[in-house]
C-alpha cells in the first residue's frame, strides 16, 4: 500500500510526542515562527538492534526489517544503504516517492549487528529484549486497518510501535553494553521511539536565519547546548549539525530486580542545510542523501556523560 497521508499524520504525532520531551525542539520552532519562518522536517532517525527473536510461533527480526515493514507499506523506498563498520552499524534512508507534494521527511533507520559484539554483551543484549511483544503488520492489518478508520485514528494505532516493546532492562546490563556500544545501551532504553528529528534549513524561509550557522548560533544564544563544530559543507552537498541530547529518567531493574530509574540521555535535535550539486549530466540538483562519516559524528550525540 502506498499511503502518503496515514504517513503524514503517522510523522506528525511522533513529533507532538518528540517535541514534548525535547525541549530544545520547542526552543528551534518558537524561535523560526517568531522570525516568520517556516519549521520543516528534512529526516527522522530511528535506530534497532539487528538480532532475531523468538515471538509468538515467528522469528522476529529486531533490525531494519522491524520497521521497514511498516515505512515500506507506507510507500516509502529505499534510496541509500551506509556501512559503520567500526562501530557494528549499518543503515539506509527511505524516500517516499511523493515526498514533495504530501511534504513528508526522509528517514534515517539504522540497526547495532548486535553478532558482531563480544559474546557476552550479545548474550546480554539477546536476554534482555527476548520479553518483547513485538509488532506484526499482517495482525494490525487484519484487526486494525478496516477501511472506514481515518488517518489519525490508524496513525495513533501505530505510535506504540515507536516505543520500547520489552520490559525495563537491568541497570547493570545497559551499564556493560554502553562500555562497547553506547548505540546499544540506548536501544535498551529507548528502544524505537524517535532518536532525532531535523530542522531543515533550506525551508526555513525568512532572512532572519539564512543559514544553518545563524541558526545554531541564535540557539546557543537562547540557551541550547549546541555541537561545538558543523559536519559537512557546501562541496559535500549537506552540512549538519545539532543540538546536545537532553536526559531523561529512564526505568530500569537495579541490583533487587526492582524498578528504578536512571539518568540517561535520550536526543537531540538536528539541523541540516542541503546544496546543489552536479549529477552524472553535470546538472545541478539537491543533494538528497547522507554521508556516512558525517552520520557516524552524530551517532555520538546520545553518548552518557
Amino acid at each position: 500500500m502506498n499511503s502518503p497521508r496515514l504517513a503524514q499524520e503517522l510523522w506528525n504525532q511522533l513529533w507532538e510526542i518528540y517535541r514534548q520531551r525535547v525541549d530544545y525542539a520547542r526552543v528551534y520552532e518558537a524561535m523560526i515562527k517568531a522570525a516568520g519562518g517556516t519549521v520543516a522536517n528534512d529526516h527522522i532517525a530511528f535506530r534497532s538492534l539487528r538480532l532475531v527473536v523468538d515471538s509468538a510461533n515467528e522469528s522476529v527480526n529486531l533490525g531494519l526489517p522491524y520497521l521497514e515493514s511498516i515505512v515500506q507499506w507506507l510507500g516509502y523506498e529505499v534510496a541509500g544503504e551506509y556501512h559503520f563498520r567500526d562501530r557494528h552499524l549499518y543503515a539506509r534512508h527511505y524516500r517516499h516517492p511523493e515526498q514533495d507534494k504530501y511534504d513528508l521527511p526522509k528517514l534515517f533507520i539504522s540497526e547495532l549487528i548486535v553478532e558482531q559484539l563480544p559474546p557476552s554483551i550479545a548474550k546480554s543484549i539477546q536476554d534482555t529484549v527476548r520479553s518483547g511483544s513485538f509488532f506484526s503488520l499482517a495482525t494490525w492489518q487484519k484487526s486494525t486497518f478496516p477501511s472506514q478508520q481515518d488517518e489519525q485514528a490508524l496513525a495513533k494505532s501505530l505510535i506504540p510501535v515507536f516505543t520500547r516493546p520489552w520490559t525495563p532492562p537491568k541497570q547493570s546490563i545497559v551499564k556493560a553494553v554502553n562500555e562497547v556500544s553506547q548505540y546499544g545501551a540506548w536501544v535498551l532504553l529507548h528502544g524505537y521511539s524517535v532518536n532525532h528529528f531535523t530542522g531543515y534549513i533550506n525551508r526555513q524561509n525568512t532572512p532572519t536565519y539564512p543559514d544553518i550557522q545563524s541558526t545554531a548560533q541564535a540557539l546557543a544564544r537562547q540557551g541550547v547546548p549546541m555541537k561545538d563544530s558543523f559536519e559537512g559543507g557546501e562541496s559535500s552537498g549537506l552540512q549538519q549539525t545539532a543540538t546536545q541530547a537532553v536526559r531523561e529518567l529512564v526505568p530500569v531493574l537495579n541490583k533487587q530486580g526492582d524498578l528504578d530509574k536512571m539518568l540517561w540521555s535520550y536526543a537531540y535535535y538536528e539541523l541540516a542545510e542541503r546544496y546543489l550539486i552536479r549529477d552524472n549530466t553535470g546538472h545541478k540538483t539537491l543533494f538528497e542523501g547522507f554521508i556516512a562519516p558525517q552520520a557516524q559524528h552524530l551517532f555520538d550525540m546520545t553518548k552518557a556523560k
